[in-house]
């Protein structure tokens, strides 16, 4: 996750166009289809289940926030929110996919609700900060939510601007966040990168909050 071993210049900053982006490839990337924590499925049609994706910064730190919570099914990481179909880690790192890193979280509504999830992206991540999260700075690292439904997309502008009153008040700017409505495409990170943080505890993970409540209930 070092941007300083892949370089980065301007270019990382901005998102390329759908003409300059690269092709990728038809065929997914392999997996052992079963989650390193809780033994489920990731990819999955999940019936009966709700979808979300949400993009905070490092991929492997940002799943670490989601599979513990209570009513959560499965995590996942990936690509998403850009334009080549199957990309790879170093491809999303060059700049030229418009992906960001980004986690399905696949949830029972029953059991936790959107506005939970929510309260955890908020908190866990500074989403002001653009095409960038502390010290990983490119596109892939932008803070984005990317809704399945039109109920979870009125609750995430209702929550970003819930949070943006916290965040004012506390010195800090505008929120950055993509909240999108149909979600795009969520394209499987390679099987390494699949719960990372409990295949490697003691690896990297740049992920860290605002220090500001988000509020619940809304």
């Amino acid at each position: 996750m070092f941007e300083s071993l892949l370089g980065i210049g301007a270019h990382k900053q901005r998102l390329p166009s759908p003409e300059r982006a690269l092709p990728g490839r038809a065929e997914a990337m392999p997996l052992r289809n079963v989650h390193h924590v809780n033994g489920r499925p990731l990819r999955d049609a999940f019936e009966g289940l709700a979808r979300v994706q949400f993009g905070m910064g490092c991929f492997w730190g940002a799943e670490r926030k989601f599979w513990p919570i209570p009513g959560v099914f499965a995590t996942a990481v990936g690509y998403a929110g850009g334009f080549t179909p199957n990309a790879n880690y170093r491809e999303v790192c060059s700049g030229e996919t418009g992906h960001t890193e980004a986690v399905l979280v696949v949830y029972d509504p029953a059991q936790v609700s959107f506005e939970s999830l929510l309260k955890t992206f908020w908190e866990s991540h500074d989403p002001t900060q653009g095409m960038r999260q502390g010290n990983d700075a490119g596109t892939q690292y932008r803070s984005a939510i990317y809704c399945d439904t039109e109920a979870q997309y009125a609750a995430a502008i209702a929550s970003r601007d819930a949070f943006q009153a916290g965040l004012t008040a506390a010195g800090y700017g505008a929120i950055t966040t993509e909240i999108l409505h149909p979600a795009p495409t969520f394209y499987y990170a390679e099987e390494e990168h699949q719960q990372y943080l409990s295949k490697n505890p003691g690896g990297y993970c740049g992920l860290g909050g605002t220090g500001v409540s988000c509020p619940t209930g809304l």
